[in-house]
């Protein structure tokens, strides 16, 4: 009876705790009025005593106030949404390693569905990606341990570990009869966020794998390194497939290359403090050139936000398919000094108000991923220069190739292909000699 008491006054005291920690959390947001307006139900709060209780007196074995506590910190937060969650000390360092850029695995962002880990996307040029790992699909163990109802963060964690060590994961993929398995040797992943070529002369591509704190510079630098390798800059492809997100002021930066004024994006939460709107500045690297955004159902978050203000700017034609859909900000909230939560805090919307939460992008041009196979020529098929006696042309040539050549581009990337015809169609109806070229044909024809 006495430890009951004492149960009983210690579980007050958490009680107490957790009302503190939520006015704190509030004084920080500078919105102390719904804390006050909102007391805590005092039958769920006796429910959960009771709760604690029987856990702590009937559990088959001791377990650790701290633990029973942080465990349910984390139900509670997972029970919101899937991108909330309770960040102890290791995964709070994790958090910060990935948005720097730098740390040991397998370069996947993953998310939950169906009880399961989905893989939102591999990160360009990582053991994952080089493995074959596709956008969705389905971790159901890691190194043999089921994955069923665990959290996304744990399972990165489990995945995460000493370069050089191997973890095997086993996928379910649609079109597969049946799981299997793919072993994975962990590397330290420093990813390159930008990277850019030339297509063809006059034609750029730039493909932005995350969104980093320097992605808007970086993008911005390959716009000018583009510009000065192509005389006239006729065209370019911003691949954002397979783009799992990042840091929200990053995907701001890369829209403002390409736009000088309007809204970019604008976020809404329940805090006014979370209510924000970014907005265009003058400065556009990019000029007018024409541009093609590549998406598909692997691109999320940041990558969302810029395929949408371009889109609704009519600065930009999207290609691929229609997006992941992740239209939802989070905020790390530190607890302490080496723990905090991830919390979804506000919506973000595309300028003309569309959420596209749960919904994603829709193309413009719909292109699905595709092998294109080459029909070999007929041998046998001849032109206006085999023919004895043709006369030779007087046009010359620049002798310039592609760098990359278009057939690569056809059977590696179709919709990579479809990006680069419809950048050569705009560029087609653009100025033209037509005037001259039209009198002599019509005065051959009479």
């Amino acid at each position: 009876m006495i430890e009951m008491q004492l149960l009983k006054r210690q579980l007050s005291t958490v009680a107490a705790g957790l009302v503190l920690t939520s006015l704190t959390m509030t004084a920080v947001a500078q919105r102390p009025e719904p804390a006050q307006k909102l007391p805590l139900p005092l039958d769920e709060v006796r429910m959960f005593t009771q709760a604690l209780d029987r856990i702590r007196m009937s559990y088959v074995e001791p377990v650790d106030d701290e633990v029973l506590l942080e465990n349910a910190i984390r139900g509670m937060l997972a029970g919101l949404d899937p991108h909330s969650a309770y960040l102890a000390a290791s995964e709070y360092d994790s958090l910060q390693e990935t948005t720097t850029g730098e740390f040991g695995g397998l370069g996947i962002e993953v998310g939950q569905e169906n009880g399961y880990i989905r893989v939102i996307s591999p990160i360009d040029g990582t053991p994952a990606d080089r493995a074959g790992i596709q956008a969705g699909d389905l971790i159901i163990r890691i190194d043999g341990q089921p994955l069923q109802e665990i959290l996304p963060e744990e399972a990165a964690g489990m995945m995460r570990g000493e370069p050089g060590t191997d973890v095997t994961i086993t996928v379910v993929r649609e079109g597969q009869q049946a799981p299997f398995d793919i072993t994975i040797t962990r590397e330290v992943i420093a990813v390159a966020s930008v990277r850019n070529r030339t297509l063809e002369p006059g034609y750029g591509y730039i493909r932005i794998a995350q969104f980093r704190a320097n992605t808007g510079n970086e993008v911005v630098d390959a716009i000018k390194e583009l510009r000065e390798e192509n005389q006239q800059l006729k065209g370019l492809v911003l691949d954002l497939r397979n783009n799992p997100g990042g840091v929200l002021p990053a995907s701001v930066a890369v829209v403002d290359a390409f736009i000088s004024e309007g809204t970019i994006v604008t976020t809404k939460g329940r805090l006014s403090e979370t209510d924000m709107e970014f907005e265009a500045t003058r400065s556009t690297p990019a000029g007018d050139t024409p541009l093609v955004v590549l998406i598909n159902e692997g691109s999320a978050s940041a990558s969302e936000i810029v395929a949408g203000a371009l889109q609704d700017h009519g600065r930009a034609i999207i290609m691929g398919n229609r997006s992941f859909g992740k239209g939802s900000v989070q905020t790390v909230l530190p607890l302490s000094e080496d723990r905090a939560i991830k919390l979804t805090t506000s919506l973000y919307y595309t300028p003309s108000g569309r959420s596209i939460q749960a919904f994603g992008i829709e193309p413009d041009i719909a292109v699905e991923e595709a092998v294109i196979t080459k029909l070999d020529r007929n041998s046998a098929a001849y032109s206006e220069a085999d023919l004895q006696g043709h006369l030779e042309s007087t046009t010359e040539t620049s002798g310039v190739r592609p760098q990359v050549s278009a057939q690569q581009i056809l059977v590696n990337d179709y919709p990579l292909n479809e990006a680069l015809n419809l950048l050569k169609g705009i560029n087609a109806f653009g100025p033209r000699r037509a005037p001259l070229e039209y009198t002599q044909t019509a005065e051959l024809n009479n």
